[in-house]
């Protein structure tokens, strides 16, 4: 499961479950951005033929690049 948690806030309690995450928290544009990443993700997900539980670290990562995510490295800060 792919869980998203937004550290803004605006006032308002957001909580969004769909076929693989769960997305809690953020303003409205950072919940907003997070549904719509983790909705591509699954359908580039399905157009692999690949569910998340069965898709390897490697072929996720690129995925998750192509819907315009970036891994935070610790190291270049």
């Amino acid at each position: 499961m792919m869980l998203g948690v937004g550290l803004d806030s605006d006032g308002h309690k957001r909580v969004t479950k769909g076929e693989n995450f769960a997305l809690v928290g953020g303003s409205k544009e950072t919940h907003e951005e997070m549904t719509e990443k983790a909705v591509k993700i699954n359908e580039k997900l399905n157009e692999r033929g690949k569910r998340l539980d069965n898709v390897s670290r490697e072929e996720f990562n690129d995925i998750a690049h192509d819907v315009g995510l970036h891994r935070f490295d610790p190291e270049q800060n």
